[in-house]
């Protein structure tokens, strides 16, 4: 695309075309593997991609769980999860004694000193690692779902990974700087410039929540390459060491949750970078960063996994103990509902994460939608269970557990846990953001058949063959969303045994065929206006996260079932779940077309032009008078540099 002038602040200018063309250009434009949530949001019910469920090569269970029997231990006995939330801070002999357990190289392959664990056991790790304290799953997490190792596996060069990957494996930590102070999901306004210069490159720019940057080694850092004679330019890639003259942290940033990781504002003025560090070719940055969050994102799943668990043990024990009216609150409606809500949905989560990750291992599958759509619904379902957890322990669940222990109860950080959990629907990608991602590659066929019909600048003469293109595709598209075996009462009587599956993965083909059609007729109905109905895609999207949640609870029951791995207990929990569920999915299906979206475009509106200001009177506004975004003019740092490597 051409490049924009620039503000005087040196930020490009961007046009919300130029914009969508930078992310389009990003999107991996071809479909090379099968993928079962694609179908499904074509109205395919493909079970046969995922049933039986895949398992993983009994020499990486084995490696696999002898390191979780190492990292148990060292949890157990080393890891104090109330001193990390009082002090805001891992001690760095626990970062010490995870880099002597190889936990920093989780997933990097043993030929480069690392522990080549597969996805699911890096989850099972992290998922282990985050009970005891959050903080540590995002400091692995980080280093290396987004950090340095991910993209050089996928992307570098062998002499990059020869002199990068042994040092993440053991000593070094990583993380990845994509976000500025004005750049968050919009990426075309990176402001962040490697200027070419020889054979290095001159970064100059500041990043925001550079999650790991304080203690950070070495840094993936995405900036913008300007177009000039022989360099294509573009966003691009590059591994940055963090002593390299001119990188300043110039702030630990403090949150609400998560009190223990080290993220800062990191500022670049004149730093030099060989041209042997840049992560692929000029102009590929984006399409790197994207590719790697399609497996990274399955970190988040596995935390908010061990959320849930820990809920519904809480919710278990305080539940037996508390007494009400003479029985226990469990026995009570009002919470029992929550109860099998928490364990219906983490049994859900479970399978979600661990078919993704497996799908992930097993790399037969393109699983970039299945691992967005893991973690958008597992984000939002954890933070409902964390919700539903400090309800049922009442006043003791908006208390801390250092004032109930002060005061002689049992130190539960229920409270901890929502606020630690909140980041999760905000980190790698904004529940609304994955809504308009997950959107996007749901409709792919059919932007890739009749998206010239659509586009308002096509020529009447491409508009024509698009059309032809189009009624041949839907010809044979739309007779296949009349009927299928979701209408036939045997359909996948593989899954009817004491507890009968096999209507719920019934009812999950015929409402993908529903879905499938409620998805062409509003591409029928607003064509070119269909990106600007957020809130029904969001919609549309939530319906297939609670059909791929469905099936996958389904195929790991009857995955527990065939091994005799508390088979009937997993089916009741997947019966329980798709009941609950196919509720949220009516629900979802009535206010596709019957909500108050309009109504809601007034009043926005009304708010943004003043109409209502008269609504904010009677308040004070205790907040300061700075601007809403900082500075972030390119120039030498005028602050004390706050990094602190750890060795």
């Amino acid at each position: 695309m051409s490049v924009s002038p620039e503000a005087p602040s040196g930020r490009p200018v961007v046009t919300e075309r130029e914009a969508r063309q930078v992310a389009e250009a990003a999107r991996e434009q071809t479909w090379r593997k099968p993928s079962f949530a694609k179908e499904l949001f074509l109205g395919r019910f493909r079970l046969d991609l995922i049933h039986p469920h895949p398992l993983p090569a009994d020499e990486a269970v084995q490696r696999g769980e002898e390191f979780l029997d190492k990292l148990r231990d060292f949890v157990e006995t080393k890891v104090d999860g109330a001193l990390i939330e009082r002090e805001a801070r891992i001690p760095d002999e626990i970062v010490d004694g995870l880099k002597e357990l190889g936990a920093f190289g989780m997933k990097i392959d043993t030929k480069y000193g690392g522990l080549g664990l597969t996805q699911v056991y890096y989850n099972k790790a992290l998922a282990l690692v985050g009970s005891a304290s959050p903080a540590i799953g995002v400091l692995l997490s980080a280093h290396q779902s987004i950090g340095v190792p991910q993209p050089l596996k996928l992307f570098g060069t062998q002499e990059q990974k020869e002199r990068f990957l042994p040092r993440c494996a053991r000593t070094d930590i990583s993380a990845f700087l994509l976000t500025e102070p004005d750049v968050g999901s919009d990426p075309a306004r990176l402001a962040t410039t490697a200027v070419p210069d020889g054979d290095d490159y001159v970064l100059d720019g500041v990043k925001l929540w550079t999650t790991n940057g304080v203690v950070a080694d070495l840094l993936v850092v995405m900036a913008r390459v300007p177009k000039s004679e022989g360099h294509r330019g573009g966003i691009t890639a590059f591994v940055v060491e963090t002593d390299s003259p001119g990188i300043t942290v110039e702030n630990r940033n403090a949150f609400m949750g998560l009190r223990g990781i080290e993220n800062g504002v990191t500022r670049f003025h004149r730093v030099r970078v060989p041209a042997s560090h840049r992560i692929g070719e000029e102009g590929q940055g984006l399409k790197i960063a994207l590719t790697t969050l399609n497996t990274g994102r399955l970190s988040l799943p596995a935390s908010c996994v061990a959320a849930g668990k820990w809920c519904l043990k809480i919710a278990r024990e305080w539940s037996a103990a508390r007494e009400q009216w003479g029985k226990p609150i469990a026995h009570h409606e009002a919470v029992g509902k929550k109860i099998s809500f928490i364990a219906a949905t983490t049994f859900a989560l479970e399978a979600v994460s661990d078919l993704a990750s497996q799908m992930a291992d097993e790399n037969r599958n393109d699983i970039r939608i299945e691992g967005a759509l893991a973690k958008l619904y597992a984000s939002e379902m954890a933070w409902r269970m964390a919700d539903e957890l400090v309800q049922i322990r009442g006043g003791r669940g908006f208390e801390t557990a250092e004032s109930l222990r002060a005061r002689g109860e049992r130190g539960v950080a229920a409270e901890q846990l929502l606020r630690d959990l909140r980041i999760n629907r905000i980190f790698e990608g904004s529940t609304e953001i994955m809504h308009l991602l997950i959107a996007r590659e749901a409709v792919d066929a059919h932007l890739s058949v009749a998206g010239d019909l659509i586009d308002p600048d096509k020529s009447l003469s491409d508009k024509a063959k698009a059309g032809v293109g189009a009624g041949v595709f839907y010809a044979k598209w739309l007779p296949k969303l009349v009927a299928g075996p979701g209408q036939l009462p045997t359909s996948y009587s593989e899954f009817k045994h004491e507890v009968d599956l096999s209507p719920h993965l019934r009812h999950v083909e015929r409402t993908a065929r529903r879905l499938a059609r409620s998805t062409f007729y509003a591409m029928s109905r607003w064509q070119g206006r269909m990106e600007t109905k957020q809130a029904f895609l969001g919609r549309i999207v939530d319906i297939g996260a609670e059909l791929f949640a469905m099936s996958a609870a389904c195929v790991r029951a009857e995955m527990l079932r065939s091994r005799g791995d508390h088979g009937r207990e997993a089916y009741q929990l997947a019966d329980a779940f798709c009941r609950q569920a196919r509720l949220r999915i009516d629900e979802l299906f009535e206010r596709l077309w019957t909500n108050t979206d309009d109504h809601d475009r007034k009043v926005v509106k009304g708010v943004m032009s003043g109409t209502y200001t008269w609504l904010e009177d009677g308040i004070v506004d205790p907040s300061d008078d700075g601007p809403w975004i900082a500075d972030t003019t390119p120039g030498p740092s005028t602050k004390e540099n706050v990094h602190r490597p750890i060795r």
